[in-house]
């Protein structure tokens, strides 16, 4: 490759040195593997026992470690790849949301393939913590986790500044590091395994970079420094998360305070409420308050195959793994759309405060769950109040808000709908399966009447904390703020 494109020199040649070493360490570590090098197998085989010996016994240790090498799972990964991919085309940022994708998907790809390739079996040791699949080399949590991380700091280097950037690149290296480091200490992969992937991860970075440069010639753009300037240093209108807030630092710190206390003595007071209420409901075990006795026995007597499939598909939209995924979705469409944090602390508090509360709710009642076959198996709370419900009528209710609020047109009224069925499903699907008896449901409605009302005027989703007046609605021709980040691109190729 020329040392000059388009007339501008390359700073250093330490980019291509270094994918160029990773890429050699990659190709020696493989054969060796393959080969099964005697000094790199008693290596691999001795590190792999004596760390088993050192952490076996210390459960906290491993509980700490497995939450680690979860930063590493493929479900963690494409989550977070997905969700800025997501926040980048809303951006109108194509090719970097390409370059995140593309980038992702060969680590997914090349994993299954080497280790097939390669076939070497998982290390075996005495008092085995962890169990993994496939087989051994390379690691493709350590390899996940170098090429995503190392991608989304490659994509969001131009956003941070100062101090900044060199807290992002440390963050990316330390959860590599010790996503890699925690595959060696469960036991599920040796040490080459995970230098290997690291080796590899590199190399497929480099490669992908320099791709992402190739299209930057195809459009006419300059060349740029990866390592230093970012993969599109022109787009750091459009990468910063949301716009700064206007106003005195002092102002907005005791803005903050403030709504903050605000938040915290409605959610204890509301918890009060439905903890009273909760006494109230159980006090007498024998009542039949709104047919919790009978109703219960009404649902379990009209089981069919038909219908519990469907309460199995209804009461899944109202569990965790849903509820974050959907929370998740709504955060980053609104922080990518209006530039703004608002909605994404008034989604993270409301859901935060939801659990919270629920626990709380559930530890204190210890209510005994309806006295018909449970569908559901091992639930590690009590019946009151319903955790589903609360948290699909928090969550779909305050979706409705925010799209009722930031957008305009006929369409955002058609929110409302599953603001009301979905709540209405879940609750029904409960007590279909034998979970819940009527007023848990309606302890939970009740709850989320009450903690939605006090965070919506607390925060004020809808409104714009730049001048602390409703923000107006989403323009059809495009992102708000989309005419300042073209405006900042071309300025930007004209210097």
């Amino acid at each position: 490759m020329s040392s000059r494109i388009l007339g501008r020199p390359r700073r250093t040649l330490t980019p291509l040195v270094t994918v160029t070493a990773a890429a050699l360490t990659f190709a020696v570590l493989l054969t060796l593997v393959r080969l099964q090098w005697l000094p790199l197998e008693s290596v691999d085989h001795g590190a792999a026992a004596g760390i088993n010996r050192l952490v076996a016994g210390d459960r906290a240790l491993v509980t700490v470690i497995k939450a680690v090498t979860w930063l590493g799972s493929t479900a963690v990964l494409c989550a977070i790849i997905g969700a800025a991919a997501v926040g980048l085309a809303l951006r109108k940022r194509w090719r970097l949301a390409m370059y995140l994708l593309v980038t992702s998907a060969g680590a997914l790809v090349l994993d299954p393939v080497l280790k097939s390739l390669v076939g070497r079996l998982r290390p075996v040791v005495a008092h085995p913590i962890a169990h993994g699949t496939g087989n051994s080399f390379p690691s493709g949590h350590s390899l996940g986790s170098m090429v995503c991380y190392g991608a989304l700091l490659l994509v969001f280097l131009p956003a941070a500044r100062d101090w900044w950037r060199a807290a992002l690149t440390t963050l990316a290296v330390t959860i590599v590091a010790l996503v890699g480091i925690s595959r060696i200490v469960l036991g599920v992969h040796y040490l080459s395994d995970v230098a290997g992937a690291w080796a590899l991860g590199v190399a497929w970075l480099g490669v992908t970079a320099f791709a992402f440069e190739l299209t930057r010639l195809a459009v006419g753009q300059r060349v740029t420094d990866p390592v230093t300037e970012g993969l599109e240093p022109e787009a750091i209108a459009d990468l910063r998360l949301a716009e700064p807030e206007t106003g005195s630092r002092h102002a907005r710190l005791g803005q903050h305070a403030r709504i903050a206390a605000g938040i915290v003595v409605a959610w204890v007071l509301i918890l009060g409420i439905i903890v009273g209420v909760g006494e109230l409901i159980t006090k007498d075990s024998n009542h039949n308050l709104l047919g919790d006795r009978t109703i219960p026995h009404w649902l379990a007597a009209r089981r069919t195959p038909g219908l519990t499939r469907w309460s199995l598909a209804f009461t899944t939209v109202g569990g965790t793994v849903a509820i974050l995924i959907v929370s998740l979705a709504t955060c980053v469409v609104f922080l990518a759309i209006t530039r703004r944090w608002r909605p994404v602390i008034y989604v993270a508090t409301l859901m935060l405060g939801e659990l919270c509360a629920f626990l709380a709710a559930a530890d204190a009642i210890k209510r005994p769950r309806p006295d018909v076959t449970h569908l559901d198996h091992r639930l590690p709370t009590s019946s009151y109040p319903s955790g589903h419900v609360a948290a699909a009528c928090c969550l779909y209710i305050a979706v409705a808000i925010l799209v009722i609020g930031h957008a305009r047109g006929w369409w955002r009224w058609m929110f409302l709908l599953p603001a009301i069925v979905m709540p209405a499903v879940v609750a029904l699907s409960r007590m279909y399966r034998g979970e819940h008896h009527p007023t848990d449901v309606l302890g939970s409605v009740l709850f989320s009447a009450l903690w939605l009302g006090a965070t919506s005027l607390l925060i004020k989703p809808n409104v714009d904390n730049r001048a602390g007046r409703p923000s107006g609605p989403i323009p059809r021709g495009g992102l708000p703020g989309q005419a300042g980040a073209d405006a900042a691109g071309q300025l930007s190729r004209r210097r």
